[in-house]
């Protein structure tokens, strides 16, 4: 019956080990640096598609007809 518990007690503490504790240091730091990088590339796209949004905005804003200017802003604006 001992020898139940001791190898019952052994598989807890193979549990126990993490695969932090299992990886080498510099695999950890490679994954930590493809980590770091696919978020700045995350983060490009994210602001690449930003400015698209908003040149495009512009344009349309710029390629508006005076009907359309007028029906957006109306009698908004400042009269001279």
């Amino acid at each position: 019956m001992a020898k139940k518990k001791q190898s019952n007690q052994n598989v807890q503490n193979d549990e126990a080990i993490t695969l932090k504790d299992q990886l080498n240091g510099d695999v950890l730091a490679k994954l930590k640096a493809a980590k770091q990088s696919l978020v700045a590339d995350e983060q490009a796209k994210e602001e690449e598609r930003q400015a698209k949004l908003a040149f495009e905005r512009k344009q349309r804003e710029k390629n508006m007809s005076f009907e359309e200017l007028l029906d957006k802003y109306g009698d908004k604006g400042s009269k001279f």
